[in-house]
């Protein structure tokens, strides 16, 4: 891709993420899948890093989630609640890290480092909040917002039973490897204390919920997070006190004298908050993979939805040093389980017969990774499923692949169309023997797909085998 073109692709990206990103943060009503979004977030930020000269100060890549709504009071934050750049493989990772060593060699060996120790937890697929407690009581809670501002949801959060109202003094995370009952009394004496969180729901109460909507005939929430995200963002307390949310804490923001980040997670349990049980301090980036392989194989009986986890470097000093780069700190990485979804550009569709003589047609795609294998094809079903999808060559698509099936394109991204796109017509011959495709009759004329039937043609190489 040379720059002219690159250029017209960045411009496509932005609009489109603003646009996915104003309908998840904004409206609360997401169109394309967690993954699809994640996967054109990640094209747009390897695509800036190939050409860093047209990296704008617009980009999504620049900035943290979304305005806050007018009907709440504005919450400015002292300190910005950035957002954790993605990354999607091991290699990424060891990419990270090498980064983080040039770094630190840059700075004239101020802190020049060969090895990192990290702390990697969960990253629970839920709704980010901070609370601030003046004089050890609950004062105020707000969103994230756009990372600068947020909306003030005090009230709403005062209903989740895991947020403490006052802080205490509890015995889980007192002892040799936690902080000291002199340290934690220390905390609860301080004017203003700041701690970072999710707001989430589990799994079976989320089945439960649902299943109570729908027997009142109401509209059905599509994950756990948009309806944690729901019940916080709306007026009305009561609404979010009769929904069973949870509040897991991350992040102590106050500085308390804490040297590491897996002191603050030991604190905050000592002070009364849920944290991750599963996270860990891990002496090297070996480590941080092994926990990432191991949450992974148990990630469908934990009780709540993750996307990954989270690795940053564990010594606070450090961290602050590394700074700042776009819209998140650089000592710290979201590593993503592969999504069953991703996107990618549809180069051309071709035509397979079947060992059955059925005609299916066929996506060339991109190389894209979905659900950790890299898919280069992918089926478009028929001739029918083209026309309902509106697919061109050309077109940036969704690709799914659930389980064990066959890659599909599930959907067309249309507003990243240059133009140059070119329709699809059906052969009217098959590719093998040249004979013309017919469309047989009877059951052989049809298959069920999404509750409908839709026609198959059939090559004369089946009846000739046959």
């Amino acid at each position: 891709m040379n720059r002219q073109e690159a250029k017209k692709r960045l411009e496509k990206l932005r609009e489109v993420i603003n646009r996915q990103r104003y309908l998840y943060h904004v409206l609360d009503r997401p169109d394309i899948s967690d993954e699809a979004h994640d996967s054109l977030k990640h094209e747009l930020w390897k695509l800036e890093q190939q050409f860093p000269d047209l990296v704008t100060p617009d980009s999504p890549t620049q900035r943290v989630g979304g305005e806050p709504l007018d009907k709440f009071k504005k919450v400015e934050h002292r300190v910005p609640m950035l957002s954790i750049e993605d990354v999607f493989s091991e290699e990424e990772l060891q990419d990270w890290e090498e980064y983080l060593k040039r770094l630190s060699a840059d700075k004239a060996g101020l802190f020049a480092q060969e090895q990192f120790e990290y702390f990697a937890e969960l990253k629970i697929d839920g709704f980010a909040v901070s609370l601030v407690y003046r004089d050890g009581v609950f004062a105020r809670g707000a969103t994230r917002g756009n990372g600068q501002v947020g909306e003030d949801v005090t009230q709403n959060l005062k209903t989740i039973e895991s947020i403490p109202l006052k802080l205490g003094l509890g015995e889980d995370g007192l002892g040799e490897d936690g902080p000291s009952p002199g340290w934690a009394r220390t905390v609860l004496a301080q004017p203003e204390v700041e701690v970072r969180g999710e707001v989430y729901m589990e799994k079976k109460a989320f089945e439960r919920f649902n299943e109570e909507r729908k027997k009142r005939g109401e509209e059905l929430f599509a994950n756990p997070r948009n309806l944690a995200a729901g019940s916080i963002r709306q007026l009305d307390p009561k609404l979010a006190a009769s929904r069973p949310l949870k509040f897991m804490a991350y992040d102590l923001v106050t500085a308390l004298g804490q040297a590491r980040h897996s002191e603050e997670h030991a604190l905050l349990r000592t002070l009364g908050f849920k944290t991750d049980d599963t996270a860990k301090r891990c002496e090297d980036l070996a480590e941080v993979v092994s926990y990432w392989k191991e949450v992974g194989k148990k990630r469908e009986q934990l009780p709540f939805h993750i996307d990954g986890i989270v690795a940053q470097v564990d010594s606070n000093v450090l961290f602050e040093k590394f700074g700042v780069a776009g819209k998140g700190y650089r000592a710290i990485r979201a590593l993503k389980f592969a999504g069953k979804q991703g996107v990618t550009k549809l180069l051309d569709i071709q035509v397979r017969v079947g060992r059955t003589g059925a005609v299916t047609p066929v996506a060339i795609l991109e190389p894209v990774q979905v659900g950790g294998v890299v898919i280069s094809r992918a089926t478009l079903h028929n001739e029918d499923e083209i026309k309902r999808l509106g697919v061109k060559i050309g077109d940036t698509v969704v690709v799914e692949r659930a389980g064990d099936v066959i890659p599909a394109v599930v959907r067309v991204i249309e507003d990243l169309r240059t133009g140059s796109e070119r329709a699809f017509r059906m052969q009217e011959v098959c590719p093998m023997c040249k004979s013309k495709l017919i469309l047989p009759r009877g059951e052989m004329s049809k298959y069920k797909m999404y509750g409908e039937e839709k026609r198959i043609l059939v090559s004369l190489c089946f009846q000739k085998s046959v």
